[in-house]
């Protein structure tokens, strides 16, 4: 395995190195009215090299401004970035008429132009990823891929105003960086995990408690209290895949307990927890059956002792 790239190992501020994807379009209405015309926009995101961290901005059409001024707010917010990449628009082969307009505004040259001499002025590098080479962007990928499958089939048919996507995507924003990433010390009775919150606002990202609102038909909501929900289904859907996505997969003859020693801290999957709400637990004790394979575990949890099966345990990231 080559070495990684300097921006992924050097000590810096978040996103001084960071990679910029995109989603899209979204359908969002111009107005409250019930007969309000429909609009197309479109997210880019912005993934740390270093923390993880994702910043999600809504534009509002594919234009050169509109992409400059999404620039414009990124900076102002997280600060000047020192090298930005993004995928390069031949790399991507899409029969899907919307997303290939997308990616050719992102390839044309006028728009590459204007992007580099705005960011020439900032002293920030912007660099294209080549042709036909998609896994140069594996990280920025990786960590935006099942937010993306969910966003465009949770929010993209809402038909939400500007204001509210703009609300929707800055929740999804902070789910996303309350992911733990791996334990915060080695106290045993500290359950706390170090996520890309904490390198952007020092400590655990938090929510404001509302009802669930999950199962409510739609027709008995409030304009607001749709986009509650729409967070909700995208905590639900989303916290569920990233937790599989943890776990290893491998023959059922294969002791998945071997690297669950006493002490380590792990997820723990827990149906109806409120977004931004990780259940955490540090392993107490593994439980091999008669064959010496252990399929359960002693958790110790901010609540007490529990037994789990291994299938809902999972490791965090950085400790795989």
């Amino acid at each position: 395995m080559g070495s990684l790239p300097s921006g992924r190992v050097t000590i810096s501020k978040p996103f001084s190195h960071c990679g910029v994807d995109y989603a899209g379009p979204v359908n969002l209405k111009e107005g409250k009215r019930r007969n309000a015309r429909i609009c197309k926009a479109y997210i880019s995101i912005f993934v740390c090299f270093a923390t993880k961290a994702v910043h999600i901005e809504l534009v509002s059409d594919l234009t050169s401004d509109a992409f400059l001024a999404t620039l414009r707010r990124f900076i102002s917010r997280k600060g000047r970035p020192v090298n930005i990449y993004s995928d390069n628009g031949t790399t991507f082969v899409s029969a899907n008429k919307q997303i290939k307009e997308l990616y050719d505004f992102v390839a044309s040259e006028q728009v590459q132009t204007n992007v580099k001499d705005f960011l020439r002025d900032q002293e920030t590098s912007w660099s294209f990823i080549p042709p036909n080479a998609p896994h140069f962007g594996g990280l920025w990928e990786a960590a935006v891929k099942s937010a993306k499958y969910h966003l465009s089939r949770i929010v993209g048919q809402a038909h939400l105003t500007f204001e509210e996507m703009t609300t929707v995507l800055c929740e999804i924003e902070a789910i996303l960086n309350s992911r733990p990433l791996t334990q915060l010390s080695n106290d045993p009775n500290d359950l706390t995990p170090l996520t890309p919150g904490h390198f952007l606002v020092g400590t655990l990202l938090n929510s404001i408690p509302s009802p669930d609102l999950t199962d409510v038909s739609e027709n008995r909501l409030t304009r607001w209290q749709l986009v509650q929900q729409l967070q909700q289904h995208f905590w639900r859907r989303w916290s569920t895949e990233y937790l599989s996505s943890l776990q290893e997969r491998s023959k059922w003859k294969k002791n998945l307990g071997a690297a669950l020693e006493p002490g380590r801290l792990v997820l723990i999957k827990q149906q109806g927890l409120a977004p931004l709400q990780w259940l955490l637990g540090r392993i107490q004790e593994v439980r091999p059956d008669s064959d010496g394979i252990s399929r359960s575990a002693v958790v110790k949890t901010a609540k007490g002792m529990f037994i789990r099966p291994i299938t809902k345990l999972a490791i965090l990231p950085i400790d795989q």
